[in-house]
């Protein structure tokens, strides 16, 4: 490996003529232009200059290490312009991962402006749960997981990581198209105490959970005929008339799936928290900037969230 500064330091002197015009040129002591001719030869095995007189010139080997060597230093300045839209967040990989509601409804779109705004930047999409989204980030094989908070999450001592709230996503009433509550404007949790629910089962997801919060601080214990985990078959069971769930507001419902969406009034917004993560350090690259940026935008325009998107807000789970 040679240091192409000693290159510009040769090319000087081959163009001054000598070795204290060449230092007076590059705002260097004349020792200094001669450590770097010295270390330059050190590095190569071949000399490259020798005495002609009082004065020194350029051996042949010299003369071809000029050369090349404009054409090395040519090739750098265009690697430094490269390198420059890697430091500017304009160009390189940007991996993300999320689960699969926010894969559909944040990240793809996310992606597809990235793609317009920044075409010199690959941006890698993963599909995950929760628990594996900290593994693909402490693998370096993503550098922003979008996440919902759940027990499998790591204790807010855990140096590895940093957590932002992105978002907190309401959580609507999902009834069948029929059921008399379908054309309320809105409804409170306690007038469906007495029906159906369709639910995860118990330690499958944290949807479960949080469900049973949510009805015990409206003062009843829902009744759970069904245990469902994917949003697909939630709103397939709540369709056909099987019982009412709480369903995410950024959940899509099948088209052919006759459910509808009402929301919930009270005292207490129910809603889940969508948080980014990224590596501990890691949260100012530029590149994940971007990323972070983009995700923030999709929010801030999505019509069924409205400008929900909280930029500033750090966020322990």
């Amino acid at each position: 490996m040679i240091d192409l500064r000693r290159i510009q330091v040769l090319r000087a002197v081959h163009q001054h003529g000598t070795v204290t015009a060449a230092a007076a040129a590059l705002h260097l002591t004349p020792s200094a232009v001669s450590h770097h001719l010295k270390e330059l030869a050190r590095e190569l095995k071949v000399p490259l200059i020798e005495p002609q007189g009082r004065r020194i010139r350029l051996t042949a080997a010299a003369l071809l290490v000029i050369e090349h060597g404009d054409a090395l230093l040519a090739r750098w300045e265009e690697a430094d312009v490269a390198l420059e839209a890697f430091r500017e967040g304009e160009a390189g990989r940007l991996r993300i991962c999320g689960f699969p509601s926010a894969v559909t409804t944040l990240i793809s779109p996310a992606t597809a402006q990235l793609r317009k705004t920044h075409p010199g930047l690959t941006v890698e999409v993963s599909e995950c749960e929760t628990p594996d989204g900290f593994d693909l980030l402490m693998s370096t094989d993503a550098d922003i997981a979008v996440l919902a908070p759940s027990e499998d999450f790591p204790s807010s001592a855990d140096a590895r990581f940093d957590f932002q709230t992105l978002l907190d996503e309401p959580l609507d009433l999902l009834v069948p198209a029929g059921h008399p509550l379908a054309q309320r404007e809105s409804v409170r949790l306690e007038e469906v105490a007495g029906e159906d629910w369709v639910l995860p089962a118990p330690g499958t997801c944290d949807h479960h959970q949080r469900v049973m919060v949510f009805c015990a601080l409206d003062g009843f214990t829902p009744r759970v005929a069904h245990h469902v985990k994917e949003w697909a078959a939630v709103s397939a069971m709540v369709c056909n008339g099987l019982g009412v769930s709480l369903y995410p507001r950024l959940s899509r419902i099948q088209a052919e799936h006759a459910a509808v969406r009402v929301p919930v009034a009270g005292d207490l917004p129910l809603y889940r928290r969508i948080l980014s993560c990224v590596r501990q350090g890691s949260r100012e690259h530029p590149l994940i900037q971007r990323g972070l940026a983009a995700l923030h935008e999709v929010i801030d325009t999505h019509p069924a969230l409205g400008a929900m998107s909280t930029r500033a807000t750090a966020a322990r789970p």
